[in-house]
């Protein structure tokens, strides 16, 4: 099995940075994609950004092309989402997550089999 822990995330004002990192550990492997996702409270989990691991290919949300940016470190085992100019409508809980197969939408988050534990981004207008 994948277990993914996340961290870095924080409160900052409108117009601010943070970075998130992701580290895997376990039968990577298997693992094809890693993909952020984040949930706002009373809304629906939805995807953020998704690259695919054996390429570096990279997927960004429209909602956020141009503001964050997704890569990885394959040889720490670790994705990162640098989130830039950052917006109230921003806030939510990110989640790391590991999608073990090809095909299916990647920004569905049913397709994705293992889940960090959330990591907590507060942005203030």
């Amino acid at each position: 099995q994948v277990q993914l822990v996340e961290s870095g995330g924080g409160s900052v004002q409108a117009g601010g940075s943070l970075r998130l990192s992701c580290t895997a550990s376990g039968y990577t492997n298997s693992v094809k994609y890693m993909g952020w996702f984040r949930q706002a409270p009373g809304k629906e989990r939805e995807g953020v950004a998704v690259i695919v691991r054996g390429t570096g290919m990279t997927f960004h949300v429209d909602s956020v092309k141009g503001r964050f940016t997704i890569s990885q470190n394959s040889a720490k085992n670790t994705v990162y989402l640098q989130m830039n100019t950052l917006k109230p409508e921003d806030t939510a809980m990110y989640y790391c997550a590991a999608k073990d197969a090809y095909g299916g939408s990647l920004f569905d988050p049913t397709n994705f089999v293992r889940w960090g534990q959330g990591t907590q981004v507060t942005v203030s207008s």
